[in-house]
């Protein structure tokens, strides 16, 4: 772990009320800590590094996204690094630790700020036109500030399970001496913070009166993603592998704190929006219908890295592949109809696999005879010997592309290119619906059944986001055990690229099931031009259970004498 005596040539970050639609970052050199309590604006600037920490996955591995560690994609680049989560080769030497450090490093920003911070009035600004909305500002960093500590520990416990609690600035030596907090501590050390600032922190940037700043504040904490926070970490705790005897009031307290945010949600007018890709798209920062917190880019970032290395290999030089999607995943979008492609009932002809399907496939997929991106003049050609498809060193090893997070106006050619924004959807409304259908169908049993002071079902919850893509309600009369099957599919589907299933498949202790046998379309072409579509195994994967957490780097055990390893590590 690391703490903070003096910050020096940290990347500082002016406050966002800036004329900027985005963060504005620039650099500035910071002296010490009566250096930044001099100004509003250094305050500002010093609470908005902490965001920096906040987690997002562009390609956080050489391009390749958590989701290729996964059963959703495949990363075209043999040899790349997500390989080292499932061929022997993670470890604590090897521990892919981004997250202990940056959230350690986030910990230790929030807890300086808190405890140095605290209390200033910057009386040389008193007479400036806007020191009262300034001062209303930072009277809300605190808040910031702890909502972000939480969001940390539940990074961290997720991933770990115990680990140290730092809730004050200390010196070095005292943090790294610091034992292992259990798990059980943790969350409630989140579900307490949430507790504590959800009245008091800003509830709506956009609605502040005669306190609004100049520009919008989206970038920010608000009330509702503590309340987000709050039924996700409560969701997490509930489930088999932090509640191995499977204690049903952690059920319901989850389900509780997800229909608090989703009613806190509709109160402010927010819905589900008609246009999905919309939320991924460069500009998903002005939603303020669905999107509850984003991670956001700044003034000077933008990019098109993330097209770079996904977009279809042929396309372009520059065109990556990247992250293919899987067969597994593309058998998990159902028919219009509602019936998965398995049913004999559900009209699906094997060799034309992508007619009538869930329009989500459409939305996250991109498929063979399909035109994508826009800069593609004619349809993709993935079948073997296509433009598109192998044996052309990176094409798909799976029969896919990725189209979630892409921009399908990005131009890469070496001739002429443009670049977008990213910003990384932390919470979204369609989650919170999915983590209250969890929460309901483990409290209560049954998919169909309500609870008092709960006023959905499991079902109920599920429809909401089926209807989104025009798919009918979940049939009724099923079991627990084969809705919670069909549960798992609308996840997959509806949450697919956005950094779920990796710990969704730890947390419900069912890695094996679904981690270990990876499926691919192979497309051939005949003669006649007539496409041959065969399913088939691409790889299997080893499996063991203690990757169900991350080992603890091995040099943050190596000084700190109280810290202990994950079992198995």
């Amino acid at each position: 772990m690391k703490t903070f005596k003096y910050i020096i040539g940290i990347l500082g970050i002016a406050a966002l009320g800036s004329c900027s639609d985005f963060m504005d970052y620039h650099e500035y050199k910071v002296d010490d800590a009566d250096y930044i309590k001099e100004m509003f604006s250094r305050v500002g600037g010093f609470t908005t590094t902490i965001y920096q920490q906040l987690d997002q996955d562009f390609g956080n591995y050489s391009g390749a996204l958590l989701s290729s560690a996964t059963d959703e994609s495949v990363y075209s680049h043999s040899g790349n690094e997500i390989e080292d989560f499932y061929n022997g080769a993670w470890s604590p030497s090897n521990a892919k630790g981004s997250i202990w450090s940056s959230c350690y490093k986030g910990i230790s920003y929030c807890n300086l700020l808190l405890d140095e911070f605290q209390g200033l009035t910057f009386p040389d600004y008193q007479l400036d036109v806007d020191y009262q909305k300034e001062m209303y500002q930072y009277q809300n960093y605190q808040w910031e500030a702890r909502w972000a500590r939480a969001y940390f520990y539940f990074l961290l416990v997720r991933q770990y399970g115990d680990v140290p609690l730092k809730v004050n600035h200390m010196d070095a030596e005292t943090a790294n001496n610091l034992p292992r907090t259990p798990y059980e501590e943790i969350f409630k050390f989140i579900d307490d913070e949430c507790v504590a600032i959800k009245d008091t922190i800003i509830k709506d940037y956009n609605s502040l009166g005669n306190m609004a700043l100049s520009q919008t504040e989206n970038g920010r904490a608000n009330n509702l993603a503590v309340l987000a926070l709050r039924a996700r970490a409560a969701l997490y705790h509930a489930s088999p592998l932090f509640n191995p005897n499977n204690d049903r009031e952690l059920w319901h307290q989850a389900a509780l704190r997800c229909q608090e945010c989703i009613n806190a949600c509709k109160a402010r007018g927010m819905n589900l929006v008609s246009d999905y890709m919309s939320l991924f798209q460069s500009d998903n920062y002005k939603d303020t219908k669905e999107i509850i917190f984003l991670r956001r880019q700044n003034t000077t970032s933008t990019n098109n890295n993330f097209e770079k290395y996904n977009f279809p290999r042929g396309l372009d030089d520059n065109a990556g592949g990247g992250n293919c999607p899987t067969q597994n995943l593309v058998d998990a979008f159902e028919m219009t109809n509602g019936k998965a492609i398995t049913d004999n009932e559900s009209g699906y002809d094997p060799q034309q696999p992508y007619v009538n399907r869930d329009k989500r496939l459409s939305w996250i997929v991109a498929v063979n005879g399909e035109q994508w991106p826009n800069a593609n003049p004619g349809p993709l050609k993935i079948y073997y010997g296509g433009q598109h498809g192998l044996p052309t060193t990176y094409a798909t090893p799976t029969g896919y592309y990725l189209k979630k997070y892409c921009n399908p106006s990005t131009v890469i050619s070496a001739t002429g290119a443009n670049s977008f924004y990213h910003n990384w959807v932390i919470f979204r409304l369609a989650e919170i619906y999915l983590d209250l259908a969890e929460a309901m169908l483990n409290y209560t049993g049954s998919g169909y059944e309500t609870a008092d002071g709960l006023n959905m079902s499991a079902a109920q919850a599920i429809n909401v986001v089926r209807a989104r893509a025009g798919q009918p309600n979940i049939a009724t009369g099923l079991s627990a055990d084969e809705f919670k099957k069909r549960y798992e599919n609308e996840r997959f589907v509806e949450l697919a690229f956005e950094g779920h299933r990796f710990f969704d498949l730890r947390r419900w202790k069912k890695a094996p099931e679904y981690l270990t046998t990876i499926r691919k379309m192979d497309i051939t072409m005949d003669a006649d031009s007539v496409m041959h579509y065969t399913p088939g195994v691409l790889e299997t994967r080893q499996w063991s259970d203690n990757m169900y957490l991350f080992p603890i780097p091995q040099s943050e055990i190596q000084k700190a004498g109280n810290l202990t390893q994950n079992a198995g590590w």
